[in-house]
């Protein structure tokens, strides 16, 4: 059995880690809130941009647009948002292994173009021999759009000069802070809605031609959905991370309380120990 000193010493690290843990769960529950917030009002017009781009291309043809030629996906983009930090659980092992398991099912053999935000996604590809096209660190509060609008140019450049044939994002999915979905999206070439054909429904009219709204909308569409995805990666990190300290704050407690037993015990023990060694000792004088 340990000694008392030993024992001691280690309920006081966990006492200090969990005091560490339990800042970090408030702090990223703060954060959680208002990463909430962005992504609830950014999703409604994430999605309906989608929405009309969708039914907009659906009655095009694809030589209207660069951005909806469809080509032999030769050359792959592959877009991996991850946290700079860890202590969030498995949140960026879970995307990572999403990445890997998408690679291997669908992209055997074509070559593969990385871009990523975050470093933990980074650092694991590099670490196997991976080099990056792009790399941005997770944005600050309220300059995600920014970071997004410079990735969108970045996009569509490659695509349009025939560097990269199709573009995918993996992203974690913010559903609660309990729960972060991976997720796969096919960014580009826009997959048309095939039960809509908007370009030609008499009930509408557009001024300029639906193309010319067309080519307009097109890179505000990049831009929104890799927005989307940065705000729903800092959603995801902050409500893993909240829950990984919450694990870590209760394991540390319950340690503790065994580690107080142990140490009473021990310390019973002693205390019996040196009370036979004093009850010997007196009985051996008289």
């Amino acid at each position: 059995m340990a000694n008392l000193k030993e024992i001691k010493k280690r309920i006081g690290s966990l006492k200090n880690t969990s005091q560490i843990t339990k800042a970090m769960k408030m702090v990223s529950a703060a954060k959680l809130r208002r990463a909430q917030e962005s992504i609830v009002s950014g999703r409604p017009y994430a999605e309906k941009m989608q929405e009309v781009l969708k039914n907009l291309s659906s009655g095009a043809d694809s030589s209207s647009s660069a951005l909806l030629e469809v080509r032999p996906a030769n050359k792959v983009g592959i877009i991996l948002f991850t946290s700079d930090r860890g202590l969030c659980g498995g949140f960026n092992a879970n995307l990572i292994k999403n990445v890997e398991r998408l690679v291997a099912e669908q992209f055997t053999g074509k070559e593969l173009v990385y871009s990523f935000y975050g470093k933990k996604g980074l650092e694991y590809f590099r670490r196997r021999g991976v080099v990056e096209k792009d790399f941005f660190t997770t944005a600050a509060p309220g300059k995600g759009y920014s970071v997004a609008l410079e990735l969108s140019d970045n996009v569509i450049e490659a695509y349009l000069s025939g560097d990269i044939d199709e573009v995918y994002l993996i992203f974690g999915q913010f559903q609660s802070a309990m729960t972060q979905v991976p997720t796969v999206e096919k960014l580009l070439p826009i997959q048309p809605d095939e039960t809509s054909d908007s370009l030609e429904n008499p009930d509408f009219l557009f001024e300029p031609s639906a193309v010319d709204i067309l080519d307009g909308l097109i890179p505000k569409y990049v831009a929104s959905q890799l927005f989307k995805a940065i705000l729903e990666t800092a959603a995801s990190e902050h409500g893993a991370r909240m829950t990984a300290m919450d694990s870590a704050s209760n394991n540390a407690k319950d340690m503790i309380g065994r580690l107080t037993i142990q140490y009473n015990r021990a310390r019973q023990a002693a205390i019996t120990t040196e009370l036979m060694d004093i009850i010997n000792g007196a009985q051996s004088v008289s």
